[in-house]
């Protein structure tokens, strides 16, 4: 599979695999065999089509997603050199401890014991990469700044970033923040299509995106790879719906032609689709059936046309470009 540059010195597949699903309960029950068995089966698929980065956050599965992929590793230890190891941190639940609300949290002890702890559930000594997992309204940047400092010193964590960030959000850390953020992981998929309709519409009477941020443009000035989670819109496109919706009906149903066309799985399109936008997305794939994450890791190989690209976007938003 062909890479991308996300940080100095650091290249990753142009597909990620997402962790999220590898427990699935968000409880106190353990693991199960199977779990281990299916997470086993899903890291060897995707190294062998040539996915090296592993999207984690310490939230997943309530930490078992990490702690089922530790296990991996822990069999085979000699597969953390072949991988890049991603995790996220920031988001806490309710009962964290008892009797607090869900909430975000930046502060700097937080960011350090997130990192100790999704270090040893995954069985390593550092990651490669660690993102702010969704902006805190009380985020003092100086403290991001120090604890990204603590981890970066400790060798615990080699390059930063953040996920469901605006550009002023992090414009406001990079002020602070000494490493450079090489990541914005947000959802881009046909079925969400804020960040790029934005800049279509922007200056368009009548339109909730008139007044641009520039997501993908400002992270394509300053060297921020764009990541896209859910950008198989969980399933939505794949027929696992019955397609009411006119708008999503004539998207699937493009979708088949051209996967047809092309030999192609309909998942693969629209990963293709993705691809082909010059801001370098990097889609992150959760599936958890192996069989899937193959025909999704075929997408590296598909070429869309500018008419095709478009074809589908129009599709997808349902109307003409204005």
């Amino acid at each position: 599979m062909k890479t991308y540059p996300l940080a100095d010195g650091l290249a990753t597949s142009r597909i990620g695999y997402g962790c999220m699903h590898l427990s699935r309960a968000w409880d106190a029950s353990p693991i199960t065999a199977d779990e281990r068995r299916n997470a086993q089966r899903l890291v060897e698929t995707a190294l062998a089509h040539g996915i090296t980065l592993f999207d984690h956050a310490d939230i997943y599965a309530r930490g078992k997603s990490e702690q089922a992929f530790g296990d991996v590793l822990r069999a085979s230890p000699g597969l953390r050199a072949r991988m890049v190891l991603q995790s996220k941190c920031g988001i806490r639940f309710a009962d964290d401890p008892p009797g607090t609300p869900g909430r975000y949290d930046f502060s700097h002890d937080h960011i350090v014991a997130s990192v100790d702890g999704s270090l040893a559930r995954l069985g390593v000594e550092y990651l490669d990469v660690l993102l702010l997992h969704r902006p805190d309204a009380l985020v003092e940047p100086e403290e991001v700044a120090r604890a990204f400092d603590t981890l970066h010193a400790s060798g615990k964590v080699r390059h930063f970033g953040v996920s469901n960030h605006t550009p002023s959000q992090i414009e406001l850390l990079r002020r602070h923040v000494r490493q450079p953020l090489v990541a914005n992981q947000v959802e881009i998929s046909l079925l969400h299509l804020p960040l790029i309709d934005e800049g279509v519409v922007a200056n368009t009477t009548g339109h909730a995106y008139a007044s641009a941020a520039g997501t993908l443009d400002y992270c394509r000035l300053h060297d921020v790879r764009v990541q896209a989670w859910s950008p198989l819109a969980s399933g939505k496109l794949a027929g696992t719906s019955e397609f009411s919706d006119p708008v999503v009906r004539e998207t699937a149903t493009l979708l088949c032609q051209l996967a047809e066309a092309k030999a192609v799985t309909p998942e693969a399109i629209q990963l293709a689709w993705l691809l082909r936008h010059p801001a370098g997305i990097q889609p992150i794939v959760g599936t958890t059936d192996a069989v899937r994450l193959v025909a999704c890791a075929a997408a590296d190989e598909v070429q869309l046309s500018r008419e095709e690209w478009y074809a589908l976007f129009t599709a997808a938003r349902g109307g003409r470009v204005p």
